[in-house]
């Protein structure tokens, strides 16, 4: 992968900001504490996508990144993270766990939960972004198997770390029919290791129901605008009853109500604090997304987010305008 960020050509007073917009934009909200000077801080970040995957290359002086909570309670889109360390050592530490990661190795945390990632020998990582939903697996499963070093002893580890290396340096399979093409194995293979790393052998067995699982929840998420969104027409869409459609859900961990209703939310969200978000009233917004009861729109977002529409709305708006 192709350097896209190298401070070398940045002025020194300028390389903190430029590398925290950099990963901000691309990758995720973190606080990023460089040790050395201004002037001794080097970084040479490469950035790809492969569909809805993104992969941040690093190499850095040494640093500490830290997701704060409030980072983590604004999170619009739930991802997990993928880090494989190339050389040296890391340190990642969330939801009261900790673990080193060596040469080989990598681990899985959230962005919905406040993390630590701290490179005292500095950065030498590869950083792969999956929607949360698109793994399509029990929460406790997941939550379970963050801040664990996964390679040695689980020989699906091993091989995942050498086909997701490949695949974060490999600027051919970022583009076209080839990026198509390795979205599907890439979230199965991650799913494999998951699965096997917790000794849960039923669900490494199905990897045609996770797959299933992956399309029903790829398919609700780009109709989530649609009123007419049910269970009988997502069934219908992929050719299963509505029984077989819940009980694939339901192995995932995946309450269908509750699962559309947090993404409706979330579209709503953003589309209030965006920049045409004046331009509909409240109630509209709720609409577009699916809900016909202002009243009910209002106690579910303020329920969720700890603020109302209207007030989320004009805290977003106030901070354009200063």
């Amino acid at each position: 992968m192709s350097p896209v960020l190298d401070t070398a050509y940045v002025p020194s007073r300028d390389r903190e900001e430029v590398v925290r917009n950099a990963v901000w934009e691309s990758v995720v909200a973190v606080d990023i504490d460089h040790r050395p000077r201004a002037e001794d801080i080097s970084v040479r970040i490469g950035l790809g996508a492969v569909g809805p995957l993104r992969i941040c290359s690093a190499r850095a002086t040494a640093v500490t990144i830290r997701r704060t909570e409030r980072l983590a309670r604004e999170d619009e889109e739930p991802a997990v993270f993928l880090g494989l360390q190339v050389s040296g050592t890391s340190l990642v530490a969330q939801n009261g766990r900790e673990c080193v990661l060596r040469p080989g190795e990598l681990a899985v945390y959230e962005s919905i939960a406040p993390y630590t990632l701290l490179f005292d020998e500095g950065v030498d990582h590869h950083f792969l972004r999956f929607p949360r939903a698109a793994l399509a697996l029990p929460d406790r499963l997941l939550r379970d198997s963050t801040t664990v070093a996964l390679g040695a002893g689980n020989p699906v580890a091993r091989l995942a770390f050498t086909y997701f290396s490949q695949l974060a340096l490999s600027d051919d399979l970022h583009q076209g029919a080839q990026a198509d093409s390795v979205v599907e194995p890439s979230v199965e293979l991650l799913h494999a290791v998951l699965t096997t790393q917790r000794g849960n052998s039923s669900l490494a067995r199905a990897p045609l129901e996770a797959s299933l699982s992956l399309r029903v929840t790829h398919f609700i998420q780009e109709h989530l605008a649609d009123p007419d969104l049910s269970a009988a027409r997502i069934a219908a869409a992929h050719g299963i009853s509505v029984r077989h459609l819940y009980a694939v859900l339901s192995r995932s961990g995946i309450s269908l109500g509750d699962w559309i209703r947090t993404r409706r939310l979330a579209e709503c969200r953003r589309e209030l604090a965006g920049p045409d978000g004046r331009l509909r009233t409240i109630a509209a917004v709720g609409r577009r997304w699916g809900f016909v009861d202002a009243t009910h729109f209002s106690k579910v977002f303020k329920r969720t987010y700890g603020v109302s529409p209207r007030a989320w709305r004009e805290r977003n708006h106030a901070r354009s305008r200063t």
